[in-house]
């Protein structure tokens, strides 16, 4: 590697103690210390040091370019530190790494919890829905939280939720003369904690995840009776196949439970909808899963509103679907690109049979019917026949 103006160290709460020759060989180096006031006074840099700009900005970093600089973050700076917010802008010969053990290697290791099968969360600058998805029965989860009262929050919010029987453990300071662990269960949590940086361990108990299979209950969603039912759903995400770090557009969103079920399955969304109040909708919903960093809500009609829009990984056309609206989702479209309509009207049928013979893919007609009080009897009530087409561009 050339000569790096930029060192990246991870310190724990050992300080100096803590720190390979090569990250006090450059610590001594720089001319320029940025971190946290609490990295500053472990590392003992004096006068050098520069708090970081709450909230974080890289440019201050940036500044320094081709000065000896040096950053100190907790841990590993690459598992919710700023290493990665300051190595995505930079070229690889300027900068390198020393990492520390993360503090959701050292809690695992004080609780003796396999780590590949904990969910390890930031949750300093997130809400705590962020948890939803990785809340089931038994489930493990490593969260680094803001501050003392973060830790209450947590408690109640977990509570509130049907988990109150979970236990968590308080882990402060770790790995350093003044580590602080305590074992709680949350509905019974009441301890004033320290207001340094906490992590928590949470053993998951008492409640209902959110169930991994695509076709969620409706009413696990807010709605004004414009969602996608959840049969009708299932089959929608079935042919939309969603895969991690791919990228949905839902457009006439509705209750944006179709956004929900992608995000949920690793990948993001933009959600269109004309109405205001059912985008109002759709971002309830997404954060109510704790999904509102993975689905983005644009209040417009399409195609108008699919200007600008980053290329979708596969589309989703809840209803409306018209000859001039197709033609311009369509067109824009990479090679690839998976796009699920579906329709409950026979105009939009008629175009279903058009668009099928020309560009193949597959036609479904889909009749459901559910059984419903006829008098002192039982009896099929059949819902509207719902049409699919679906296509790869």
């Amino acid at each position: 590697m050339a000569d790096p103006w930029l060192t990246i160290i991870g310190i724990g709460e050992d300080g100096l103690a803590g720190l390979s020759e090569a990250s006090r060989k450059a610590l001594d180096d720089a001319e320029t210390v940025f971190g946290g006031e609490r990295h500053l006074a472990l590392a003992g840099v004096g006068n050098r040091g520069r708090p970081w700009p709450v909230p974080f900005d890289a440019e201050v970093v940036l500044s320094r370019r081709g000065e000896p600089t040096l950053v100190l973050a907790s841990g590993d700076p690459f598992w919710h530190g700023a290493g990665a917010s300051l190595a995505e802008r930079l070229g690889s010969d300027e900068w390198i790494a020393h990492p520390a053990p993360s503090t959701f290697s050292i809690a695992a290791a004080r609780l003796g919890w396999r780590l590949e099968a904990t969910a390890c969360l930031g949750l300093h600058a997130a809400p705590f829905e962020r948890l939803v998805p990785h809340l089931a029965q038994g489930a493990r989860i490593i969260c680094l939280v803001r501050d003392g009262k973060a830790v209450d929050d947590l408690a109640r919010w977990l509570t509130q939720r049907g988990w109150g029987a979970s236990l968590m453990w308080t882990l402060a300071a770790l790995g350093g003369p003044r580590e602080y662990i305590d074992q709680h269960r949350a509905d019974l949590f009441a301890e004033d904690m320290p207001e340094n940086l906490i992590a928590v361990a949470v053993l998951a108990r008492g409640g209902l995840g959110v169930p991994r299979s695509s076709g969620l209950s409706d009413d696990l969603f807010v709605h004004d009776g414009q969602i996608t039912k959840r049969p009708v759903r299932a089959l929608a995400l079935s042919a939309l196949a969603p895969r991690p770090g791919e990228r949905l557009w839902d457009i006439g969103a509705g209750s944006g439970s179709i956004s929900v079920e992608w995000a949920l399955c690793g990948g993001t969304a933009i959600a269109v909808e004309a109405r205001d109040d059912r985008a109002t909708n759709v971002r309830s919903n997404a954060a109510a899963f704790g999904l509102m960093h993975r689905i983005a809500v644009i209040t417009g009609s399409a195609p108008e509103a699919l200007a600008g829009l980053e290329l979708p990984d596969a589309v989703f056309v809840g209803g409306g679907l018209d000859h001039a609206t197709f033609d311009a989702i369509w067109s824009r479209l990479t090679p690839g690109t998976r796009l699920v309509a579906h329709s409950v009207t026979l105009e939009t049928e008629a175009l279903f049979g058009e668009l099928h013979q020309r560009h193949g893919g597959e036609l479904m007609r889909v009749e459901i019917a559910q059984a419903a009080p006829l008098g002192r009897y039982r009896s099929w009530e059949a819902a509207r026949p719902v049409v699919q087409w679906s296509a790869v561009r």
